[in-house]
């Protein structure tokens, strides 16, 4: 792979810039969390009009500058389409029904699977000390969701619920990493967001209780752009880093979403944070700084003993 232009026109060692682009899709979506408390509007409706915002949006500026989606691709990316929405749908489904401490813990498990999948599937080396790492990192985010006193009951539908939404987000990854060689990032997120809002379409409709979902007021629409703008570009910068990071680093760094979000949280809305919380995210952070670390080592070493880059994993 390494030297061949890829279809988004990139050729060369693109490691470094994968790692950042996937910390920077983590930086979107913990921000992104933040700007949907703000907004008044049930979940799954945000979901619906922030994905068709985007599919009508990016679909212009693709036929603007003269290009055009086939068939080939639409059935490359519909899968992930579907599945995306999905999770989507399911994870704001399971916010009804837990709470929003116990949904993140079971959402942290993401990354053992991804672990699992990247050792399987993509021949990466999950050594003992990653495995150490993640399930440091993971108490890191159950001290941070839990050190305030929230709710940590069992609530056996939800919990089963976010469970589901785990599955179907690491899917997800898996997916978009397997096509990413074949469709440019561009392309793919339109389609993922287009069709990923004719899915949520009778779910966000069932959910406001009427033939179609309720339509945005200027102030949420407006909500609605900064949803696109941030967690959404979020999604474009972790598509495209998909190709170039290992899966097992990708699903680690989303350990530091909750951590971040919960910091937001407390500069933007105010929300406190007791100082157990504060150690959580520090272990949180700390942990996923030397995963990084340790990743850009290992790709120099690699680089160094073979005389050329590799962008794939370790």
């Amino acid at each position: 792979m390494q030297g061949a232009p890829t279809v988004d026109g990139s050729a060369g060692d693109r490691s470094a810039v994968g790692r950042l682009a996937a910390t920077g899709a983590i930086f979107c979506w913990s921000a992104g969390n933040v700007i949907v408390a703000q907004v008044d509007m049930g979940g799954l409706a945000i979901a619906f009009w922030r994905l068709s915002l985007g599919g009508l949006l990016y679909g212009t500026v693709l036929h603007l500058t003269g290009r055009r989606i086939t068939w080939a691709q639409v059935r490359l990316a519909f899968p992930v389409s579907v599945v995306f929405a999905l999770e989507l749908g399911v994870f704001f489904a399971a916010l009804h029904h837990t709470s929003v401490a116990n949904a993140t813990v079971v959402g942290s498990l993401q990354t053992i699977v991804l672990l699992v999948v990247a050792s399987r599937r993509f021949g990466e080396r999950i050594g003992g000390w990653l495995i150490g790492v993640a399930v440091v990192a993971i108490g890191g985010v159950a001290v941070v969701m839990f050190g305030g006193g929230g709710d940590a009951g069992l609530h056996l539908r939800g919990d089963l619920l976010a469970l589901g939404a785990m599955v179907l987000f690491s899917a997800y990854f898996v997916m978009v990493k397997n096509v990413r060689a074949r469709i440019d990032t561009f392309t793919l997120q339109t389609l993922t967001m287009a069709v990923g809002a004719l899915v949520l379409l009778p779910m966000a409709a069932i959910d406001a209780g009427q033939m179609v979902p309720v339509w945005p007021s200027g102030s949420q629409w407006a909500w609605l752009c900064l949803l696109l703008a941030v967690p959404g570009t979020g999604h474009f910068l972790m598509n495209w880093a998909h190709l170039h990071v290992s899966l097992s680093l990708a699903g680690l760094l989303t350990l530091a979403i909750p951590a971040l979000s919960a910091g937001g949280a407390w500069l933007a809305l105010d929300q406190g944070l007791a100082p157990v919380q504060v150690a959580g995210m520090v272990v949180v952070v700390a942990s996923l700084m030397l995963v990084v670390r340790r990743d850009a080592r290992l790709h120099a070493a690699a680089v160094s003993r073979a005389g050329r880059p590799r962008t794939e994993s370790r």
